[in-house]
């Protein structure tokens, strides 16, 4: 299963920027990334995130000096989208972002616990009802996209025909210069590979929404094309590409603290590792997934059993 939450730029439609933002550009893509196979992001550099951190200073560097927005992501990164979404809630009765923005955590719910539908539905309801400009209406798409997609891929029930529609949808109304382009790119890359299984229209928007969020500093969605490219690499048996974007994706996770994805990061670069690197990378995904209570649900299947059942 891929690791397919939403990214930083999901947590907002409008000016508020993702959790994940910085200024440090990676290597631009190449003029006709579709049709260099070969082409792989040069290294990030987790922008904006200091030399030595601690909890309160990247947070600020996340969220600047905003309380609401530094414990959302607080909540949001350690798997506790209900509470983060409870603190939206009094914003999101009359503030289309703030509506759309707490939509968005309950689908990454969803994606990350297979729980939690019907309220997702409810508060992508609340938010097309606000929705007052192309913009705000094409958020409001990708993220129905999104959790028509996560339904379909996690078993839940079929519905790839809504989340190309809806993604279709989201095309149209946002610009090419919108800030939820780059997430939207993702999404489609997303349903091309494991909905279409069209690895080459996925890469192509991967290197879209890649370069995207490095103009935009959306370091967090970085860290998912980073992933998702390298998994087509390892696809293609192109092992230190995918090695290097494993590595790269597990990174600015740890350095902005995005704990629940930090255990599907882990296992991903087991799968480009040596054995010996591989069961100890492995080991720790499953601590941790442990830890942050089984979560992303998926990646059970893909961790070594729990001693104490063993």
């Amino acid at each position: 299963m891929a690791d397919t939450a939403m990214s930083g730029s999901a947590d907002s439609a409008d000016s508020v920027r993702s959790a994940e933002s910085g200024s440090n550009p990676v290597s631009d893509p190449v003029s006709d990334p579709v049709s260099d196979r070969r082409w792989v992001p040069g290294p990030a550099s987790a922008p904006g995130v200091p030399a030595v951190r601690t909890l309160e200073t990247v947070e600020r560097n996340v969220h600047g000096d905003d309380p609401l927005d530094r414990a959302v992501w607080r909540l949001r990164s350690r798997g506790c989208w209900n509470d983060a979404a409870a603190l939206l809630e009094p914003h999101s009765v009359h503030h289309a972002p703030s509506a759309l923005r707490r939509a968005a955590l309950l689908v990454e719910r969803c994606m990350f616990t297979a729980t939690g539908w019907a309220e997702a539905e409810d508060a992508l309801r609340g938010a097309e009802a606000l929705a007052s400009d192309d913009d705000e209406r094409g958020g409001a798409a990708c993220e129905r996209g999104h959790l028509a997609y996560a339904a379909t891929v996690l078993g839940v029930r079929d519905r790839a025909d809504e989340a190309r529609s809806a993604l279709g949808r989201a095309a149209a109304l946002l610009a090419p210069t919108a800030a939820g382009r780059p997430l939207l790119d993702f999404r489609r890359g997303l349903m091309a590979e494991h909905v279409a299984d069209s690895p080459d229209s996925a890469r192509a928007a991967y290197r879209r929404a890649h370069a995207g969020a490095t103009v935009q500093g959306d370091t967090l969605l970085l860290s998912f094309t980073w992933r998702h490219l390298a998994g087509l690499a390892l696809r293609d048996g192109e092992l230190a590409e995918a090695r290097h974007g494993f590595s790269e994706s597990l990174r600015i996770r740890e350095e902005l603290g995005f704990l629940v994805g930090t255990a599907p990061a882990l296992a991903a670069l087991a799968d480009a590792a040596p054995d010996a690197e591989a069961h100890r990378l492995r080991t720790e995904a499953a601590r941790l997934f442990r830890l942050m209570g089984g979560v992303p649900t998926w990646l059970a299947e893909h961790l070594p059993p729990d001693p104490v059942d063993s």
